[in-house]
């Protein structure tokens, strides 16, 4: 049996002000994003997890840096990024960009999944390389695995690991540093927890 960890990355600025990030934003987390990463941490140091995958973007290796410090082995995969939200990242989200982000969605439910934000990537983008890094994940030796990623990108992973439609992203809720959980028996995934916020306390 494989378990493994995937945590959303701590608070950034941009989470803070509602200003949209995705891929094309490299932010750092701010003193309650590294302050969940800590408590994160804390919670969870004495699990042998035996590999860490982060995003290629820094927030996520932010976040799980007192793992990496312990010199478990860290992977960096750019298929775990963020969405790429085209022109509406680094602004603040206005009634035009809502509009279109809900048009977005709506044409995913309905299955025109390379409907996308303007410059941006679509669903069928996102899931293709998140089926690049779960196929990888179903090989891998190490039986307590880490991976540290972001928002959109752990509601797409749930559908696929529960072989669900797209449209079920938007039931997904994810806090900063939430932990989803998921066991792996060599042919099927089955997710565990979804969201767990325990370790923040009083922080949530």
């Amino acid at each position: 049996m494989k378990e493994i960890y995937f945590i959303r990355h701590g608070e950034t600025d941009y989470n803070k002000k509602g200003i949209i990030q995705g891929s094309g934003v490299n932010s750092s987390l701010n003193d309650t994003g590294r302050a969940q990463g800590q408590a994160f941490y804390e919670f969870y140091k004495e699990i042998d997890f035996q590999v860490v995958f982060v995003s290629a973007l820094k927030r996520t290796r932010e976040t799980v840096q007192n793992f990496i410090g312990k010199k478990i082995s860290t992977e960096e995969w750019k298929e775990l990024n963020e969405i790429n939200w085209g022109e509406s990242e680094g602004k603040v989200s206005t009634p035009e960009a809502r509009q279109e982000y809900l048009a977005m969605i709506a044409a995913w439910g309905n299955d025109n999944f390379d409907a996308r934000i303007s410059g941006g990537e679509s669903a069928a983008d996102l899931m293709a390389r998140l089926n690049i890094f779960l196929a990888h994940l179903k090989t891998r030796p190490e039986k307590r695995i880490l991976v540290c990623t972001h928002g959109r990108t752990l509601r797409c992973v749930m559908t696929l690991l529960k072989g669900e439609h797209p449209r079920e992203m938007e039931k997904y809720k994810h806090s900063n540093t939430g932990l989803f959980k998921a066991n792996f028996d060599g042919e099927r995934f089955e997710v565990i927890l979804e969201n767990d916020v325990r370790h923040l306390g009083e922080m949530c």
